[in-house]
């Protein structure tokens, strides 16, 4: 069965910075989509300074998982367009939040904290060890025990989010921090995954091992269910099976 997945990125670094530009001549999400091009995908992207902020209800209503890159634009999405997609996540559609979209207005709307972190971010960049801790996980699946980025962002704990459902991966970094930086999550009847190694300036996007991540990401996230239904608020004003006898003493 074909997966339809959006791929948005706000698309900012890449518009005004030389270095994001020779590294992702086609954008983040161009490398990406690139990246996981598969017979079972089909790939649509989007931007922020695209008509609707890239995501109309057209385009939602026909992603069966949505990818979400974002940085240094975040107060910019408007709050109705995280209304709609937080909305269409409760509904089913996978998520997957990359990278810094950890402090996107939707991450944190659907986390509930501010999702802070430690960060650090150097010109030859930390060395990254991604240990694979469940590696019975369909997101690890084909993955070796552990994957190396040698040039990234870090991210340390503490990590202001909730308990993750699932744990699939755990960093280490050469200067000797943690993080969390693989983590599910349910909301309603969506499944969110947060996958945290990509930078604009690092070719991380171009790496094979990210995009057997994300492209695994992207199959668990997807939902057989397809109705659509969610949850909803109702007066029930009699009861299932009746009301008591209460004429007997």
């Amino acid at each position: 069965m074909t997966i339809k997945v959006t791929i948005w990125n706000e698309g900012r670094h890449e518009q005004l910075h030389r270095q994001v530009q020779e590294i992702y001549p086609d954008r983040i999400d161009g490398a990406i989509a690139s990246g996981i091009a598969h017979p079972d995908f089909e790939i649509r992207r989007g931007t922020l300074d695209d008509p609707d902020e890239g995501l109309p209800d057209s385009v939602l209503d026909d992603t069966d998982v949505l990818l979400w890159w974002g940085h240094m634009a975040h107060e910019e999405v408007s709050d109705g367009l995280i209304d709609r997609v937080q909305q269409r996540v409760l509904k089913g559609m996978g998520l997957l939040v990359l990278h810094s979209g950890h402090h996107s207005k939707l991450f944190r709307r659907l986390m509930g904290t501010n999702a802070n972190l430690s960060w650090r971010e150097t010109p030859e960049g930390d060395l990254e060890r991604v240990w694979v801790v469940n590696p019975s996980h369909p997101i690890a699946e084909g993955l070796p025990p552990y994957f190396e980025v040698n040039a990234s962002e870090m991210y340390g704990e503490p990590f202001d989010i909730p308990q993750p459902d699932e744990l699939v991966f755990i960093s280490w970094y050469s200067g000797g921090e943690v993080f969390r930086s693989g983590c599910t999550f349910q909301r309603g009847r969506g499944r969110i995954f947060f996958f945290s190694p990509g930078h604009e300036t690092y070719p991380i996007y171009h790496d094979k091992t990210v995009h057997k991540v994300i492209a695994n990401g992207i199959r668990w996230a997807r939902q057989k269910h397809t109705d659509g239904r969610i949850l909803e608020n109702w007066h029930r004003a009699e009861p299932l099976h009746g009301r008591p006898d209460t004429a007997k003493a």
